[in-house]
């Protein structure tokens, strides 16, 4: 039984017709979670999630979202609720392993600063490198490209030990993500605008505008499927990733600059539709397009949001990770 003292905690694992993954990777979660109450909030599932899971694991707590809202609202619905200190977000493909919990509540004990923070997370299916969606942490350029240490674009290194520090980040990864009750609600939680993909980046960005602090925590260790719900051969993928970095972007940069940076996504995001027609990819490249339009869509309402962000702070890491990337040729987070 760990001991998390007079810190309470909460295991919430958001699912949609996920019962084969639950069925895999719930045990991990029930085994090394000792001390920590475990909730699956289920987005209006079609599959007999539910019945399997008031079956099978009669002691996970089960909250009923009335609609699919994807990861944003599916997870501001689960949270509103609940009053433990800490939540720990957790996809339903990661694996986790002993004594997961117990470094993210020791760090949030003795660093009143820090509110969020992500493990190591490295992939299931191979389990020798670090995962796609967080890696090492993240961090992002000056264009909304987001990157991590351990995985720049789609280079994703091999774990060496390289990444074993603990480090402060710019973005801590929605596979797995510990943060605190009272800083979740004071940002509002997540914006659900952007129904799924890069929303824990916004939330992330709009707690460093409170002069929060978010780390990566190398003493924690999880494994992550990856794509379970969206593959990356789905153009909505595409599509969410392409449109919700720029109304991120929009949203919290200050400054006339942003027109500017827009401005250069946009002509890059054109650069990578003809890559996507060339690899015989039309759909993602259409996704794009659809992303840039549902982005003019969106401009009035994220102006208004914009008027809502008073702060400013030199948020990114590098000017440009496509170009330390493809033309520096600077594949390693070390390197950059």
């Amino acid at each position: 039984m760990v001991n998390f003292a007079s810190m309470n905690v909460a295991v919430v694992i958001l699912n949609w017709n996920g019962k084969q993954l639950l069925k895999k990777f719930l045990p991990s979660v029930l085994k090394f979670s000792n001390g920590a109450n475990i909730y699956v909030a289920d987005n209006n599932s079609t599959d007999d999630s539910i019945p399997f899971l008031q079956t099978t694991f009669p002691s996970v707590k089960i909250i009923k979202n009335k609609t699919n809202g994807g990861y944003a609202k599916g997870y501001n619905q689960a949270l509103k609720n609940l009053q433990e200190d800490v939540f720990v977000l957790l996809n339903n493909d990661v694996k986790v392993t002993e004594n997961w919990l117990k470094p993210f509540i020791e760090a949030f004990k003795t660093q009143p600063e820090l509110v969020a923070a992500q493990p190591k997370i490295l992939d299931f299916k191979n389990n020798q490198y670090f995962e796609y969606a967080g890696a090492a942490g993240g961090f992002i350029d000056a264009l909304g490209y987001p990157f991590c240490r351990g995985r720049i674009l789609n280079t994703i290194e091999k774990n060496n030990g390289q990444y074993n520090d603990n480090c402060y980040i710019f973005w801590a990864s929605g596979a797995c993500l510990a943060i605190k009750n009272e800083a979740f609600k004071s940002v509002n939680g997540f914006d659900e605008d952007l129904f799924t993909h890069q929303e824990e980046i916004d939330l992330c960005w709009r707690l460093h505008l409170k002069n929060k602090k978010i780390k990566y925590i190398a003493q924690s260790t999880v494994y992550h499927l990856g794509g379970a719900t969206l593959q990356s051969s789905n153009p909505k993928k595409t599509f969410y990733n392409f449109r919700n970095t720029l109304l991120i972007l929009l949203k919290n940069t200050k400054g006339n600059s942003v027109w500017f940076l827009i401005f250069i996504r946009l002509v890059l995001d054109g650069i990578a539709g003809v890559q996507f027609i060339v690899k015989l990819k039309p759909n993602h490249c259409l996704a794009i397009i659809k992303a840039h339009v549902s982005f003019y869509k969106n401009i009035p309402k994220y102006l208004k949001k914009r008027k809502l962000t008073k702060t400013t702070l030199r948020y990114y890491y590098l000017p440009s990770i496509i170009w330390s990337y493809y033309i520096k040729r600077k594949r390693t987070f070390k390197e950059l």
